[in-house]
């Protein structure tokens, strides 16, 4: 009876591990998705202080309970058209790691929050070769989810090397 249970168990470890939970949100007509362990807060829109000589798509900083936030305009970020700010507008809070093992925090602002999905990593799809604003290593795969694709993000890249990096170069920091 024993190993009956024990072979249960290790079935069900083995399936929670096959799954990944997404926090999906739009940025103008499209669906994304990142890993929902990433996730610290949402929140709604609010004015940042600025930074000066920053790339256009960095709207500024908030305090965020003691800590200075950087907040990205994700849909800035790319490239996208005609934004606008309303009641919609969200900033998802996300914590990135560095190569160091440095935890970043930072926001980024989306047009909305859509729903958590449960995602089966064998049938996530691997994102074609891509250049432009979405470049393939800031996408971890692509979900079909109800017959809608969900791009889900590489939190990680992103954040360091797509903007963290960018903002260094623009600010001058080694």
């Amino acid at each position: 009876m024993d190993n009956n249970l024990n072979s249960i168990q290790e079935q069900i470890d083995q399936s929670a591990n096959n799954t990944d939970q997404v926090l999906s949100f739009i940025l103008g007509h499209e669906e994304y998705g990142v890993d929902i362990l990433r996730v610290q807060e949402i929140k709604g829109w609010e004015n940042t202080t600025p930074i000066p000589n920053t790339p256009n798509y960095v709207m500024g900083v908030i305090n965020l309970r003691g800590a200075v936030v950087p907040i990205i305009d994700l849909r800035e970020r790319f490239g996208l058209q005609n934004i606008t700010y309303n009641e919609t507008t969200v900033v998802i809070i996300v914590r990135s790691e560095d190569s160091a093992g440095t935890q970043k925090i930072i926001g980024l602002v989306v047009d909305g929050v859509s729903d958590v999905y449960t995602i089966n990593k064998k049938e996530l799809q691997i994102a074609p070769e891509m250049t432009g604003t979405v470049q393939s290593e800031y996408v971890h795969g692509l979900a079909t989810i109800n017959s809608q694709l969900v791009i889900i993000l590489h939190v990680d890249p992103l954040i360091n090397d797509g903007i963290l990096a960018s903002i260094k170069k623009a600010l001058n920091i080694d």
